[in-house]
Formats: C-alpha cells, structure tokens, sequence
C-alpha cells in the first residue's frame, strides 16, 4: 500500500506563510513612513509639520508699478577732468594719493621749475630795465615839449623825444609780454585741482619724466553721476526731459536708485535703431562710485499692483503656478502675471493672488502641496497666513 501524507501540517504551514507575509508588510510600511519624510514633494506631503523661516515667505502686499522701457550702461561722473603735462620735464613731487579728497585750486603735483624760474628772474630784470627807459624817455620828451612852448628848443629835438618814447614804450610792452609768457610757463609746472572733488588716477610719480599730453591726475565730481543708455527707437515717444529713472548698481544688491533723463541724442544708430539716453544721478552722500554697470527702466507709466520676487513663482510648468500657505497648509495656485522688472528682479501678478496672502519664496519652494507649516520668523506672524 502507497502511504498517504497526514492533512495535520497543513495549517502549521499556512500560518507559517501568514506571519512571513505579515513581517513583509510591517516592514513595507515602516520603509514607506520614511520615503514620505525624505520626499514629501513625491509623495504629496507629509503629516509632520515643517518650520519655515521668515526668508522663506513673502507677503503679498500692492506697490507702485513703473512700466516703461528698460535702459543699462556704465555710470560716470559728471563731471571730471584730467590735467596733463604742456612740457617736458621730470616730476619734481606729488602732493595728493588716488580717493584723496582735494580743494578747487589745491596743488596735485609738480614739474622741476629750476630753469623756468631762471627765465622768469630774467623777464622781471628787463622789464624793470625797460620801466627805467621809459620813465627817462618820458621825462625827456616832457622837458622837450617845454622847451619847445618856451622856444628854446627846434621842433626837430621835440619829434627826437617823441621817438624815442615810443621806442622806450615797445620796448616795455615786448619786456612786459616776455615776462608774462615766463610767468605763464612757470605756473604749468605746477598741476592744480579744476574744482572740488576726488583724485581718481594720479599715473605718475616723483622721479617720472613726462612728455606733452603726459596723464598727470584725474579730478571728479562725485556729486552728480551720469548714465548714458540705448532704448528701442519704437519708444522714443515715451520718453520726454526730466522722466524719472528707477535701477539697480552692480555692488549695492536690491537697492534701488533714482535719477532723470537730462538728455536724448537727436539720432538713432544707424545699426541697432536705438537712441542714446543721457540720465543725470544726484549722489551728495557719494554713495554711488563710476565705472559700475547699471540695470533699470525708464517709469513711463505708473500704477498700483501687486509685486512679487521672482523667486516665489514657479514658471517651470505650462502655466505659472505660486505655493501659498493657507490654514497652516501649502496649496498650489495657478496665477496670471504681467510686467516683469529686472533690475529688482519681481513680477506682476495679475490674478490668482490676494493682497495679504502668504507665498514660499526660495528653498521653501521645494515643499509640496498638502504640507503642513508653521511660521519661525522673528517678531509677529504675517498677516497673509490663514
């Protein structure tokens, strides 16, 4: 007879299977618990609440919007001026350092004056002994014409005394003028601030001979900068005299700065059709310094809305989407945005955002919907959170 297997195992097997397909399921949840922690934004959020610094956020609130078209350039002093050698010569000294604050009239530097100042000795002795002449030549032809009215002399001595007067009298003025192109010589041997403000190059130093048309010192003003910029010829007829300027300086961050158009060149050129723009900057604090690159816009046009950074808008999509916090929670929202401003880098939001509303700007992008937060910032929790 064929033995027959015992039904009494069965059930210790299947309840073998139960309890290993019971480990696997523990164990499934337990690695999926934690998979939610690590990448909520995969799995559509997570039940632990997630803090969220004051950087983190921005609060919807209305703000002049200035709509007009964008103009960047290098900013320059207004005024400036560089003061360079009429001789040759070596740098006898140098008076001031570059950033050095100087006086209109101040000394910058100075070239060896010795032979110049022999050449003006020399003009000052003939003048002096040209004067002597003619004072002589003056009171001979006074006692001349005397004599003459009284008859003691012949018209002939009179006219005698008239010429050498007149010979005494050139004299004097080609001793006058010498001395004077002396004079002239010696003083630009000596370089002098053209008005107050700061030295910005001095490329030469003691010791240095230099040539005509040598560099000597840079003075500017920096009390007033200037922008020079292009913008579309299409919108020439938006711009007028005095129209403000808002942008932003390479160096100073989001800070903002405001001048005016001073000028519009007559022309357009020839091969980009854009006009130049000349914008004048008021800098009395000196807060501004040239050579810096500047981005802004030409405020044409102002209104109020609703201006954001654009860092709490995510544009990667179809569609524009911002993550607001509402009831504590994170939502996505589909907005509508306008102008857009580059050099304070926001945009115009247009529909999908109230004025108050909470929004996650930067890192706090990375939440998903569905998440819930609370607000760390410093000092009273904002408004916008609902």
């Amino acid at each position: 007879m064929t033995p027959t297997l015992s039904n009494d195992r069965h059930p210790m097997a299947r309840w073998k299977w139960w309890l290993a397909a019971l480990v696997l399921v523990i164990i499934a949840v337990v690695a999926y618990q934690q998979y939610r922690k690590k990448h909520p934004k995969v799995l559509g959020g997570t039940s632990e609440v997630v803090n969220v610094g004051k950087e983190g956020i921005i609060v919807a609130r209305t703000g002049e919007i200035r709509i007009g078209p964008a103009i960047s350039g290098t900013m320059t002093p207004q005024e400036a001026a560089t003061l360079r050698s009429e001789m040759s010569g070596p740098i006898m000294q140098t008076y001031v350092e570059q950033g050095q604050p100087v006086k209109r009239g101040q000394p910058l530097a100075r070239i060896d004056d010795k032979s110049i100042r022999d050449a003006v000795l020399s003009a000052q002795s003939a003048v002096r002994a040209a004067k002597l002449a003619l004072d002589n030549a003056t009171r001979d032809a006074e006692r001349e014409q005397r004599l003459e009215s009284a008859g003691a002399v012949a018209p002939r001595d009179v006219e005698a005394a008239q010429r050498a007067l007149a010979s005494a009298q050139a004299g004097m003025a080609d001793a006058q003028s010498r001395l004077t192109a002396a004079e002239q010589q010696l003083s630009k041997t000596t370089f002098r601030a053209p008005f107050d403000g700061l030295v910005s190059e001095r490329p030469v130093n003691a010791g240095d001979v230099v040539q005509p048309g040598t560099a000597i010192a840079t003075v500017v003003n920096p009390a007033s900068m200037r922008l020079e910029g292009s913008v579309p010829a299409e919108q020439l007829s938006t711009l007028k005299i005095g129209t403000p300027v808002i942008f932003t300086v390479n160096g100073y961050g989001t800070q903002t700065f405001t001048g005016r158009i001073e000028r519009i060149n007559p022309t357009a050129d020839p091969t980009t059709r854009q006009v130049r723009v000349y914008v004048t900057i008021p800098n009395e604090k000196s807060t501004l310094v040239g050579g810096l690159f500047a981005d802004g816009r030409v405020a044409t046009e102002s209104r109020q809305g609703i201006m954001v950074p654009t860092t709490a808008v995510d544009e990667r999509g179809i569609s524009p989407l911002v993550l607001r916090i509402r009831s504590d929670t994170v939502e996505s929202v589909p907005v509508q945005l306008g102008v857009r401003d580059n050099a304070s880098d926001q945009v115009e939001i247009r529909a999908g955002v109230s004025v108050g509303d909470t929004l996650l700007a930067n890192a706090a992008q990375g939440l998903a919907p569905g998440t819930k937060v609370r607000i760390t910032a410093v000092g009273d929790r904002p408004t916008g959170t609902r």
